[in-house]
């Protein structure tokens, strides 16, 4: 810097565009007596070696390198970026952003302690993704050091009790899933079948840490982030996709695609940072690199106006807005807002993701991908603390389909401010639900389905007996996941198979819930399919499918929907209804699976059914009977047991295997029938999935 004529005289904008060096082994002076610097007045160089030599004359390694007893046998590592190992230094962690916008594989860097939500739309070096292509290599190395650690100190207090636990538990996962097929090429640009993969397995992996999780004690201070602990692994590992940063449309990932977590929008490349709001990337114009913004995140952390469904108007990054503590100052041109600035006058696109509350939870926020943009111009102006704030003015591109726009319309219905085209009934129900269900036909002049009474439970005409006995629980207070003396959380393997707020774990052959021997209260954590509907619901005319039915409210991935009421029968008048083709509301729960149905767990097990229960919902039953068939479906049917002393209680309970945005059909896959029956159900499958097979029983 002394050499370039003072720092005035340096063009700061582009030291946006330089890149930090991504390992960096400080070597300094054997002897203090050691003076052969270049300028005799300034500070010793900084000279940067590999780990493990060769060193300058005068100089040699510090700890941890000097005292190991394997450093003099080590061999001389190649250079970085060329497959090998790394020995045992860790790259410092920082951002690099390479021409062409690849960011490499990344491994994630806890500095900060875990991001607040609130801070989610601010800027923070709490998380850094840092290039290293043979981060899952480090990540391997790094955790043997830490069972070491284990091993020698009992009391170490940066390790938790159940990591164990949770190593053996990934470690069974990712061995389900066949991750042979998913290739290098798929993680530089993925497809929709890849972004699929990556959400179910960080899905599966983010429930089945929290069910570990939920049955250890609570430690005071200690914030538990399942979402941020799955999403650290899968990236140590490389398990994600569409790495390779780009402007515009992200391979595999579709407006109006909702998250719950932004780890799974960094997993899939939509939006890499977990905190920033503004991601961007750098672009070679000319012999420079300038940033361009490739994606924002407008989630209520700044003063955004996003009333309009087309328009946002979008505020820059900065200011020290959300920094307890520290004085609110002026935004800066720098970064993010640098990026927007650049992006406005490239003209390139921008993807949008709005967040929006989530009901459902205290403080959760939901994101929905709402398109691509484009900046139409900015301006600077005093916020409400009296500084000044960038502003960013960016418009829909048109063709898209609707994403916030659907979110707007069914808040509008909610609130009455608009109301429901094709309304036939408010509440289809009458009552019989806490949540009312609409009956809605926008297509036709048909004013209803065939008439039906409707119930909401399950109605066995003459008792089945108990095979096993049931004793039930005497969890006053309600069944607690740590309770290893609970019989019922015993007779599901030792676990709650739900976490605390409802999401079910994994797809399992039978789940036993707390039942009418069971002296637990109606809100217990192991009785959550016995408390009616939790969405508001629609029963709706489709095109050419007969009625379905869809949700007004996001559902979330593992969510119960609702069960399948009506009467049971036995064997005999179910083929006596099928022979008579009245067998569109009959409910088979001896049919088999349909392949990767049982995709929400970490196994495809067979349903454990105690007897053969069969369902008819013809004359009487509640919203499932309109649930129509998918070779694709976004719900699965699961058998619950619930504990009765005197006889048996087996109900079918349906949840979500995805994350399901409002307005889309729910749908569940039939199964298949004994080939001798086959030909006599087979029927005209119009589901439309790329998947489709034709046909359904």
């Amino acid at each position: 810097m002394e050499e370039s004529g003072g720092q005035d005289s340096v063009d700061k904008s582009r030291v946006l565009n330089m890149r930090p060096l991504r390992c960096l082994v400080p070597i300094f002076p054997s002897t203090p007596s050691f003076t052969s610097f270049p300028h005799p007045q300034a500070a010793a160089p900084f000279v940067c070696a590999p780990p493990s030599g060769p060193f300058p004359s005068g100089f040699v390694p510090f700890y941890p390198f000097s005292g190991s007893s394997d450093s003099q046998n080590m061999q001389t590592p190649p250079p970085f970026g060329f497959s090998g190992t790394i020995p045992a230094p860790v790259p410092i962690n920082s951002f690099r952003t390479a021409a062409n916008g690849d960011s490499g594989s990344s491994r994630w860097n806890f500095r900060g302690g875990s991001p607040s939500q609130s801070e989610e739309d601010g800027y923070s070096d709490g998380f850094h993704v840092t290039d290293a292509k043979d981060s899952s290599r480090a990540a391997t190395k790094k955790k043997k050091i830490q069972k070491r650690t284990r091993a020698g100190s009992s009391q170490d207090i940066n390790v938790a009790s159940s990591d164990l636990d949770i190593d053996a538990m990934v470690d069974k996962i990712l061995e389900s899933f066949n991750l042979m097929d998913f290739d290098t090429f798929r993680r530089a640009d993925g497809d929709k079948e890849s972004v699929g993969y990556i959400r179910l397995i960080y899905d599966v992996l983010r429930r089945k840490i929290s069910q570990i999780e939920d049955s250890k004690e609570s430690t005071l201070g200690l914030t538990r982030r399942p979402n941020l602990r799955a999403g650290t692994i899968l990236m140590n590992k490389g398990i994600r996709t569409n790495i390779r940063k780009r402007i515009g449309v992200v391979p595999g990932v579709e407006v109006g695609d909702i998250f719950f977590f932004r780890m799974e929008m960094c997993l899939i490349g939509l939006h890499a940072p977990i905190m920033a709001g503004i991601d961007y990337m750098g672009l070679k114009v000319s012999q420079y690199e300038e940033p361009v913004a490739v994606s924002i995140v407008a989630s209520g952390g700044y003063e955004d106006n996003s009333e309009d469904g087309d328009v946002l108007v979008y505020s820059g990054q900065g200011g020290n807005v959300y920094k307890k503590g520290m004085k609110i100052t002026d935004q800066k041109l720098e970064r993010g807002n640098l990026a927007l600035e650049k992006s406005l006058h490239r003209g390139n696109e921008v993807r949008v993701i709005r967040g929006v509350k989530d009901i459902a939870t205290l403080n959760g926020k939901i994101y929905v991908y709402d398109g691509l943009y484009k900046i139409q111009e900015s301006w600077v102006e005093k916020g409400k603390s009296g500084c000044n704030v960038f502003k960013y003015k960016l418009v829909r591109l048109s063709g898209q389909s609707e994403a916030f726009t659907v979110w707007k319309s069914v808040q509008q219905w909610k609130d009455g401010s608009a109301a429901r085209v094709g309304v036939i009934l408010q509440d289809l129900t009458s009552g019989a639900e806490s949540i009312p269900v609409s009956l809605v036909n926008d297509v036709d002049d048909e004013k209803g389905p065939a008439c039906f009474t409707y119930y909401p439970n399950l109605k066995y005409s003459k008792p089945v007996n108990s095979t096993e006995s049931s004793t039930g629980c005497n969890c006053h207070g309600g069944c607690l996941a740590g309770n290893s003396n609970c019989p019922c959380i015993q007779r599901n393997g030792g676990y709650l198979p739900h976490t605390v707020n409802g999401v079910l774990v994994s797809q399992k052959a039978l789940i036993h819930e707390c039942g009418s021997s069971c002296k637990c209260p109606p809100n217990c954590k192991n009785r959550v399919s016995q408390s009616g509907l939790k969405v508001r619901l629609e029963v709706f005319k489709t095109k050419d499918k007969g009625w379905g039915l869809r949700s007004w409210d996001p559902i979330r991935c593992g969510a119960f929907i609702c069960e399948y009421a009506g009467e049971v029968i036995d064997i005999s008048r179910a083929e006596e209804l099928g022979g008579e083709n009245d067998d569109d509301y009959i409910f088979d729960a001896n049919r088999n699976n349909q392949p990767g149905e049982g995709m929400l767990g970490v196994s495809n097990e067979t349903p454990k059914i105690p007897f053969p229960l069969i369902i008819s919902a013809n004359d009487a039953g509640n919203v499932a009977r309109f649930m129509n068939h998918s070779c694709s479906p976004n719900v699965l049917w699961q058998p619950v047991l619930r504990e009765n002393s005197k006889e048996c209680d087996l109900h079918i309970v349906f949840y979500a295997i995805r994350h399901i945005p409002p307005m889309t059909e729910l749908t569940y896959g039939y199964g298949s029938v004994p080939p001798d029956k086959a030909q006599q159900r087979k029927k005209k499958c119009l589901c439309g999935s790329a998947k489709c097979v034709g046909y359904f029983y």
